[in-house]
């Protein structure tokens, strides 16, 4: 499995641009999955429903089966987060995963960044992983970084980018 990340702040447009590609990806012929890290508190489960009543009264893991689809659930209480490694290794076998925010892991990705945010942008010298910057803003992006400039308007230049960097073309 070949994994490229999507690095940038809150409201840039990671989430957007990833519901843009993924389409393009799998039309490719590829099998595609995604991590996503959350920094807060989140719960996929609803409160009142079985699978959430029985995980709270104590459950390690809760397992949702469907004709449609399967939802593990698996409660740390107090262990520590799988690294990122770990976390990998739970995916069936694909040919791509992507992986959204951990933005210090050592795997190629690409910057989304919107200099209206307001935040500075990652791709400095120091995060070699950062493979190219997408943006909004191309021509103030490109002063500030030596990475190439995608514009962020145009989702199937970005996926012919990583289709070629990740070697599937």
């Amino acid at each position: 499995m070949k994994v490229f990340g999507f690095a940038g702040y809150s409201g840039a447009g990671k989430t957007t641009l990833l519901e843009a590609l993924i389409p393009r990806f799998v039309a490719a012929g590829l099998r595609v999955s995604l991590l996503k890290h959350a920094h807060h508190h989140f719960d996929i489960d609803r409160p009142g429903k079985d699978s959430y009543r029985l995980r709270e009264a104590g459950c390690g893991e809760v397992l949702l089966v469907s004709g449609q689809r399967w939802a593990l659930m698996h409660e740390l209480r107090d262990a520590p987060e799988p690294t990122f490694e770990e976390q990998i290794a739970r995916f069936s076998d694909c040919d791509l995963v992507l992986v959204e925010g951990f933005k210090h892991m050592p795997v190629p990705k690409l910057e989304v960044h919107r200099p209206s945010v307001g935040k500075p942008l990652i791709a400095t010298d120091e995060n070699e992983h950062i493979v190219a910057v997408a943006t909004d803003e191309p021509e103030v992006v490109v002063k500030l970084t030596r990475r190439p400039v995608l514009p962020l308007n145009n989702p199937a230049a970005i996926a012919e980018f990583i289709l070629q960097h990740q070697g599937f073309v």
